[in-house]
């Protein structure tokens, strides 16, 4: 925590307002974290990772929040991601994506939502079908924050056959950042979050080995309701608590230092505005 109090006073705050006003990625911040070894915080103790929990990660979401809501959903999703390929990691899934997490050296993220799924996320149109040598994904995903900074994605899938019907089995594979057929599309706008660079990814007939598989076939499910969902909402908590504490804290300031020209009398001495700051400290503290 004290890392992360750190890197959030003297890095995200002084970039946060620029990283916004031009859609930047959090370069500085996230540099920082895993200079760190902040982003090891769900990597496994067995790997060299910190082993922490959800605790841990509503904490430090809620800290980097409230300088950049960007920097703190970033930083989470990578998280999340690594609590997904922790799960059921096989011995080369923990050297090649878990070992260099717990280093500093990798960031992971998420691509699960997809245009025409909604808050259904869990039900993908991305297809995966089986290869000789593993599997060939194509589809669209919708917000994936990181986007071409990460180094990994876990993608959420629907298995075909080879003649291009459904098999009805959901499954979880790893797609990295540099195979062919990935790309990029218009980047998005999310009011005071421009700096996520959460993107639509588009994969066209990308092959992924046979142990970019996480968990088994149909294990797609599993891993949304049993890590992805208690962990993501957890991150969303942490982050826009985050965001809520800072929106207090400019109003106690403001409430604090604004006088009536006619009184000179503070506006937060007005019995409704002390009142109504005081109901908001009571609901902060109380999340």
């Amino acid at each position: 925590m004290a890392i992360a109090r750190d890197v959030a006073s003297t890095v995200t705050a002084r970039t946060a307002a620029e990283d916004d006003r031009d859609a930047r990625w959090p370069v500085e911040t996230m540099r920082a974290l895993a200079a760190g070894r902040v982003t090891a915080l769900l990597a496994p103790v067995t790997v060299g990772g910190h082993g922490e929990g959800m605790t841990g990660l509503v904490s430090i979401s809620e800290v980097l929040a409230a300088e950049s809501a960007s920097a703190a959903l970033c930083f989470a999703m990578h998280c999340v991601g690594t609590a997904v390929i922790a799960a059921k990691a096989t011995d080369s899934q923990r050297d090649r994506y878990l070992v260099p997490i717990a280093r500093g050296e990798h960031l992971t993220t998420l691509a699960l939502s997809e245009p025409g799924s909604g808050s259904i996320f869990y039900y993908p149109e991305t297809t995966l079908e089986p290869t000789t040598e593993g599997y060939r994904v194509s589809g669209t995903k919708s917000f994936v924050t990181n986007a071409s900074h990460a180094d990994s994605y876990v993608v959420s899938t629907a298995a075909v056959t080879g003649n291009g019907d459904a098999d009805g089995t959901f499954s979880c594979v790893l797609v990295d950042r540099d195979v062919a057929g990935l790309d990029w599309l218009d980047a998005w706008q999310g009011f005071g979050m421009r700096a996520n660079d959460s993107r639509t990814m588009r994969l066209a007939n990308v092959d992924v080995p046979r142990d970019g598989l996480l968990g088994a076939q149909g294990d797609q499910l599993w891993y949304v309701f049993e890590v992805i969902a208690p962990y993501f909402l957890m991150a969303m908590a942490g982050t826009y608590l985050g965001v809520a504490q800072a929106a207090f804290d400019e109003a106690r300031l403001h409430t604090g230092t604004r006088r009536f020209g006619y009184s000179g009398e503070l506006l937060g001495q007005a019995p409704v505005v002390s009142h109504r700051l005081g109901e908001l400290w009571t609901r902060l503290e109380a999340t």
